[in-house]
């Protein structure tokens, strides 16, 4: 059973100190907002940021969108503050940058309390420890830190990605035995559709529910890759049809454009046309 159940094809990073981005969110085609504490806000507007948001956050019109606070990390001078003052603001849930041990979430849980946490997946400890991460009861979501990830491991820009594909592979097998969302790390190159949308179904390709955002302009491109096509659906509901024709007739299989249809595809069929449902559902909010 997934701890997580709506779409997550965009989560787009908002500075938290920034009321005008704070504003226009309200508006944008994103699934989740990560409103930032953390990298997007400079260390003399830190302290700040947390009443801009909470304002922004006391106003509402956010709508269906998720709406997640990354708070500094514990180990620094605004971390325990940004948790406590999350706290007040009643977010869907709290993103922690850095998770390398569940002791980390341990540390904020003790001042979050029961809130749903995210954990930011960017460190090769994290990668190695992703499986317990993934564990942790009040963990819904890893969200992979590709950026800080290659600082770490010192590796060199590539298109396939390569150098992260360990990192990368370990926590969405963490994810998926332990039933959490997986959202893939941000593509820099904000103007570059095409390097963004390749990105994006490799994501998807790979098993990740949706991708991080730095920019509105790479909703549209993000949204469609971690829907459903069409033919996607239509294919889904003639495996289900097949299969239950197949099943009124005493089989236990169909054939479907040639190929095999058996139970475990009738599954993934019928999750497929929920989440066409759900991103239905979620537009007309």
């Amino acid at each position: 059973m997934s701890k997580i159940s709506r779409p997550l094809r965009s989560a787009l990073y908002i500075p938290g100190s920034k009321p005008r981005a704070l504003d226009k969110a309200r508006t944008l085609a994103c699934d989740a907002i990560l409103f930032d504490l953390e990298d997007a806000v400079t260390p003399d507007e830190k302290v700040t940021a947390r009443a801009t948001l909470a304002e922004a956050l006391e106003t509402g019109g956010y709508g269906a969108r998720l709406r997640v606070i990354r708070i500094n990390g514990l180990d620094t001078a605004w971390g325990a503050e940004d948790a406590a003052a999350a706290v007040a603001m009643q977010p869907d849930a709290v993103l922690l940058p850095k998770v390398s041990t569940p002791q980390d979430l341990d540390a904020l849980a003790e001042i979050t309390g029961d809130l749903p946490l995210w954990a930011m997946m960017e460190t090769p400890a994290g990668m190695l420890n992703a499986p317990a991460i993934a564990a942790h009861p009040l963990l819904q979501t890893l969200v992979m830190g590709t950026n800080d990830l290659a600082k770490d491991l010192q590796t060199r820009f590539r298109p396939d990605r390569l150098p992260l594909m360990s990192g990368l592979g370990l926590c969405v097998l963490a994810a998926k035995a332990h039933g959490c969302a997986i959202i893939d790390g941000v593509y820099n190159a904000f103007k570059d559709d095409e390097g963004l949308r390749a990105e994006c179904e490799q994501g998807r390709d790979m098993g990740f529910d949706g991708k991080t955002l730095i920019h509105p302009a790479q909703l549209e491109v993000a949204n469609t890759a971690f829907s459903p096509s069409g033919e996607e659906a239509e294919t889904a509901r003639r495996q289900i049809a097949a299969f239950e024709e197949a099943e009124a007739a005493g089989q236990g299989v169909a054939v479907v454009d040639g190929k095999i249809v058996e139970n475990l595809h009738v599954e993934t069929a019928r999750e497929t046309l929920a989440k066409v449902e759900a991103i239905a559902a979620l537009s007309s909010e």
